[in-house]
């Protein structure tokens, strides 16, 4: 008889399983809900993702989630300023959803809290996949976030931004949001925080038929927090979502993108951009399913990588046998700007149609020596050449945004970043 023992937890598992054992009582939820976080927290015990588990080849969680912060409830996190001024501000401050206010007509918004005490999300806390650790750690810690609806028909002329904030410790947050039928609105997503911390944040986002969704992911976390992030969206017939992701902080970041474009005609572009430095890992993984006849997607992200930190992007697109006439592209570039950094991309087709149009491409170079010497031959001193130079690289991905205001403060997050690494 063969006697197999268990694996020994590591210390950050040891750390999440002994945080739900004293948490367990503060949870919000019934019975079924309950059951589920038990679920989750016995996914944990089996162990973490390690590099055994293809989807986490490039990130063996289970060695770089090496420390987890107790649970601080004194912490106090503070909102920042808005990114865009003029729109909806919605604080989750450290874990918590403030009350909202000066909600537009046509927009609904509801603590997640309310929801889970009454049971309308435990449908969204659903299976735990052995590989789905993001989901795990959310599930079993959760406590609050917002569940947002667009009315159908309503177009929203201003931004909602959501502003996840936390003052280190853990904070676990969930958004469900649902923009109705010819409807049009720009989400926010603002992932940020004063200290070290372990974040995990997950977005379900379905875009009914004929809807037009702009959704910002921006990661700007403390340079020691570890962030677990997981966007969640399916789109609808005519419907239309652009995702804009850009990542400039955390030591150790996993963000998923999960998109099935369910619709006829639908149309996904997903546009990122990654600015790594120091020892940061950053783990971008997509994984898109076209369902819909007839749908199309553009994926193209762009990285900048700086001194030992390492960057991943995974770019997984699978096409349904009813899903023809599809036309999918995506593109990942990368400037390594050191010797000792590093990038891996992992692009994959998976096609069962046989009418498609269908590609990918990928490349990883350096500044061009001849582009940098004709700026410094007309006077540009090297230093400020190589920022024009990579600065133009990253230009071209956030202006395909349709919003000027919105441009203008992502290229000002994208100055500030060249100041302190530059």
């Amino acid at each position: 008889m063969n006697v197999h023992a268990k694996p020994q937890l590591t210390p950050a598992e040891t750390s999440l399983v002994d945080a739900f054992v004293a948490r367990a009582s503060e949870l919000p939820g019934d019975g079924e809900l309950m059951l589920k976080r038990d679920e989750a927290v016995e996914s944990i015990k089996a162990g973490l993702p390690n590099r055994r588990v293809e989807a986490w080849h490039y990130t063996d969680l289970r060695r770089l989630l090496s420390a987890v912060p107790d649970h601080d409830p004194t912490a106090r996190a503070v909102a920042p300023a808005a990114l865009v001024q003029g729109g909806l501000t919605l604080p989750v401050l450290g874990g918590r959803a403030e009350a909202p206010r000066g909600v537009p007509e046509g927009l609904s918004v509801r603590r997640v809290e309310e929801l889970l005490l009454s049971g309308e999300m435990n449908g969204l806390l659903g299976q735990v996949d052995s590989a789905d650790a993001v989901g795990a750690i959310n599930s079993a810690f959760v406590v609050d976030g917002l569940a947002i609806d667009v009315a159908a028909g309503v177009a929203l002329e201003a931004p909602v931004e959501i502003q996840n904030v936390h003052a280190g410790g853990q904070a676990h947050t969930r958004y469900r949001v649902e923009v109705g039928a010819g409807a049009r609105a720009t989400f926010i997503e603002r992932q940020t925080g004063t200290a070290d911390a372990l974040v995990s944040s997950v977005s379900h986002l379905n875009v009914a038929e004929g809807a037009d969704v702009l959704w910002v992911i921006l990661q700007e976390q403390p340079n020691g927090a570890s962030h677990l992030g997981q966007f969640n969206a399916t789109i609808g017939k005519d419907a239309k979502l652009t995702l804009f992701l850009m990542n400039e902080g955390g030591k150790l970041v996993r963000q998923e993108i999960r998109v099935a474009a369910e619709g006829e005609n639908c149309v996904f572009t997903l546009r990122g951009v990654n600015l790594l430095a120091g020892e940061t890992h950053t783990d971008v993984t997509m994984v898109l399913d076209h369902v819909g006849y007839g749908a199309s997607s553009s994926e193209l992200v762009r990285n900048v990588v700086l001194d030992r930190a390492h960057g991943v992007f995974q770019g997984q697109i699978r096409v349904a046998r009813e899903a023809q006439k599809t036309d999918a592209k995506m593109a990942c570039n990368t400037l390594l700007l050191s010797d000792e950094a590093d990038f891996s991309i992992k692009p994959e087709l998976e096609i069962f149609a046989d009418d498609v149009a269908c590609g990918h491409g990928a490349t990883v170079a350096e500044i061009h020596k001849d582009h940098l010497f004709y700026l410094m031959a007309r006077g540009v001193p090297e230093k400020e050449a190589r920022g024009l130079l990579v600065k133009a690289f990253l230009a071209e991905v956030i202006e395909d945004l349709d919003d000027e205001a919105l441009v203008e403060a992502l290229e000002a997050k994208l100055d500030g970043w060249f100041v302190e690494h530059g």
